[in-house]
């Protein structure tokens, strides 16, 4: 951070006032991002550095880093610091290439694994999107993808285990939907996807070493196969800084 012989960017003088305001603390460690002081993966200064070396106080250094993290910026390893964020994933719901192909095809490294798979009763919910009784056996697998080395998504996802049986004594930690295709001969027909806004919560946050109530992005997908039946139901939470939602769509030339 800097060059050698030089005083660190956090440790400059600080404005006439002698204490920044969040906002000014922001703008300074975003111009250190963007001109590469601070490139992807670096550690940024401590909280305390910050303080001591700019003068501020420690709330004011906390909304800043919020603020950048809010932005996709920096993110937070939980007890370990602040980190510079690398460039997100794009990801076009429209498509149906699964997350170890797309992720690929985007020059960059995925890896899946696998936190528990079982066979479980169906919870209320999940049962009505499946179409069956309340209790009925489910294949209920949870798995943390990464892209990188970094951890950016845990996924829930429960799978119609009369169309798969015995999918859990194969390794999920790849693509499932090859090994439902592959194994089973089972592929989605049609994919229906929600997105919303979500807090990163409890064992979501402890998995993705994220602090808790961060920011993340929910991304629930119903695979259908030809006949109509739920094959899986996936439920995702990405860091919001990790993806970004692109979709390419051909429009019509007017009176077609």
């Amino acid at each position: 951070m800097g060059t050698s012989g030089a005083k660190p960017w956090w440790r400059e003088s600080a404005p006439a006032h002698n204490q920044l305001q969040y906002l000014e603390l922001r703008d300074r460690i975003a111009a250190q991002i963007q001109a590469g002081v601070l490139g992807v993966g670096d550690r940024l200064p401590s909280e305390r550095q910050l303080e001591d070396g700019l003068g501020s106080a420690r709330g004011t250094v906390r909304e800043a880093l919020f603020q950048l993290e809010a932005e996709g910026l920096i993110y937070r390893r939980d007890r370990s610091g602040w980190y510079v964020c690398p460039a997100p994933i794009l990801y076009d719901p429209t498509r149906s290439e699964g997350f170890m192909a797309y992720v690929t095809a985007q020059g960059r490294r995925p890896e899946t694994e696998t936190l528990s798979k079982r066979l479980v009763p169906a919870p209320d919910a999940v049962a009505g999107i499946f179409g069956v009784a309340e209790g009925t056996p489910l294949y209920d697998i949870r798995r943390l993808r990464s892209i990188d080395g970094r951890s950016v998504l845990v996924e829930r996802i429960h799978v119609n285990p009369d169309l798969a049986p015995g999918l859990i004594d194969h390794s999920l930690d790849g693509s499932l939907t090859a090994v439902l295709k592959n194994a089973y001969g089972v592929a989605a027909a049609r994919n229906r996807i929600a997105m919303k806004p979500c807090a990163i919560l409890g064992d979501d946050a402890e998995t993705l070493r994220a602090r808790s109530g961060s920011p993340g992005l929910s991304v629930i997908r119903t695979s259908f196969d030809p006949a109509g039946r739920v094959v899986e139901y996936d439920q995702e939470c990405w860091r919001h800084d990790a993806v970004i939602v692109s979709v390419d769509i051909r429009v019509a030339p007017p009176g077609h």
